[in-house]
């Protein structure tokens, strides 16, 4: 396909690729996104098929990741005019990481039956790239999280979200392959019935076992505007209500609040709210987890998660937002993001090996927001974990996509980890999500709403849980190599 048409097409496909993930589900759409990119590639020229690949990039990431203008008007006052420039300028960045793919794919494809192969393993290590180094990692709509409800969902507790990617991108190349081979389309309608018959097969193996007497949680969701949350006239009432909607719920073993619930530091509600908090939780029974900044004294600023309970502790979040937590490419990144009027905090990191938190008798994984999106840091130390806790503000982004995005993801994280999610966010959207990565409970999204359910803590191990992405990532690295000596060696 070297026409124009063909660059059209590939912008469609891209919108089409973003249509698999939620809200939208489409989630079949993203195997023909990726079947027509390989498809189109064939007989352009390195130069053609780059620009293909963004093209591609700009149809998937500019619906998939337009939320990113919501976060930038949220407080109505620096106009519409550049941050949709900046949208547009953050879409477009994205958008170079399938025109890398598609460049190095069109470089070190072979003339063999494996070229499918070479393709899905582009693929992924330019997913891996990004999602892993890039900024310190966007793995924002990539491939496998489209899958959660399909039968490929099998792969996740065994392989990882990359793993997962890997035997999604290989169906959709088998698909192209079958249209340009198609002396063996038979052979790769095979393959591909096999390896959705596999996944078929692992979703029916329960990873992992209850551990334990059941828990009852209850999720508070508060519902603050992000506008009017660190407003200081509004700080008195925003504890209040957090305090009256745990009250009513003291019956349960666990409450949880979102993320930065408490508009202020800790050391200034110590006293005066969190210790008779801590109190009335320690009498009924019951434990708290909250979440606000901590600021030590090195003056060092951390976004925390907080325990409250018979066993107090506090965890440091590790991995920072970019351009929520800190800023990259400065001076630039903060001078335009200034005059949008966006301020941002600037925050330091937490250790990475700290200890897990306890709550009823049971330690968890805790996760802050954006570090939901990372499988190896939820499944660091979760062999001594019996659930999994994620705590989220998305109140940059009302109304738009990206709540239910990123519910997604992490769902993603308790199928890999064989533990219940409970994942308590201000807006929403606050699940409990089971250890089959399907949701138990959840609130709707834009209310104030506090969702009560049992959970299982759960022990054991997944496959993934034990050795992460290393063997899918040695799998990618031997077909590249395997490429690249055929390509430039071989001549084949």
């Amino acid at each position: 396909m070297k026409s124009a048409w063909g660059d059209v097409f590939a912008v469609i496909a891209g919108i089409l690729f973003s249509l698999s993930f939620s809200p939208f589900d489409f989630s079949f759409l993203v195997f023909f996104a990726l079947a027509f990119l390989k498809f189109s590639l064939a007989e352009l020229s390195v130069k053609r098929a780059t620009l293909r690949g963004f093209l591609f990039g700009l149809g998937l990431f500019g619906l998939g990741v337009s939320w990113v203008f919501v976060s930038m008007v949220v407080n109505e006052q620096s106009g519409y005019l550049l941050p949709l420039l900046m949208t547009l300028l953050y879409c477009s960045f994205w958008a170079l990481f399938p025109a890398i793919s598609a460049f190095l794919y069109v470089k070190n494809r072979v003339n063999n039956d494996l070229d499918w192969f070479v393709f899905a393993s582009v693929w992924m290590f330019v997913e891996y790239i990004r999602g892993k180094w890039v900024l310190g990692g966007f793995p924002w709509l990539q491939v496998a999280y489209s899958q959660l409800d399909t039968p490929l969902s099998g792969y996740v507790p065994v392989m990882g979200a990359y793993g997962t990617g890997l035997i999604i991108a290989i169906i959709s190349a088998l698909m192209a392959e079958s249209l340009l081979k198609k002396q063996y389309s038979s052979r790769y309608f095979f393959a591909i019935i096999t390896l959705v018959s596999i996944g078929v097969l692992l979703q029916t193996v329960q990873w992992t076992t209850i551990s334990g007497k059941s828990l009852t949680v209850s999720l508070i969701q508060g519902n603050i505007a992000q506008k009017d949350k660190w407003a200081v006239e509004n700080r008195n009432a925003t504890l209040k209500q957090y305090y009256d909607d745990s009250a009513a719920h003291w019956q349960s073993d666990l409450i949880i609040w979102p993320e930065t619930a408490i508009p202020a530091y800790f050391e200034d509600v110590k006293q005066d709210y969190l210790l008779p908090l801590e109190q009335e939780a320690v009498a009924n029974n019951a434990d708290i987890i909250t979440s606000l900044p901590y600021k030590d004294k090195a003056g060092n600023l951390f976004n925390s998660v907080l325990v409250l309970g018979k066993n107090r502790a506090m965890y440091k979040k590790i991995h920072l937002l970019p351009f929520g937590e800190y800023l990259p490419w400065q001076p630039v990144s903060g001078y335009l993001l200034g005059l949008m009027n966006v301020r941002l905090g600037k925050f330091s990191s937490g250790e990475i090996d700290q200890p897990l938190l306890n709550v009823a008798g049971h330690y968890f994984v805790t996760s802050i927001c954006y570090e939901d999106a990372f499988g190896e840091q939820s499944i660091r130390h979760v062999e001594q974990a019996k659930f999994l806790v994620n705590v989220t503000n998305d109140g940059w982004f009302d109304g738009s996509i990206e709540p239910y995005q990123h519910m997604q993801i992490a769902r993603m994280r308790a199928l890999e980890a064989g533990r219940y999610l409970l994942r308590v966010t201000n807006t929403g959207v606050s699940a409990i999500v089971s250890e089959k990565g399907k949701i138990v409970n959840q609130a709707p999204v834009m209310q104030r709403v506090t969702i009560t359910s049992d959970i299982e803590p759960m022990s054991g191990m997944t496959p993934y849980s034990r050795m992460g992405d290393k063997p899918t990532i040695l799998i990618i690295s031997l077909i590249l190599l395997y490429s690249f000596i055929n390509r430039y060696f071989l001549k084949n």
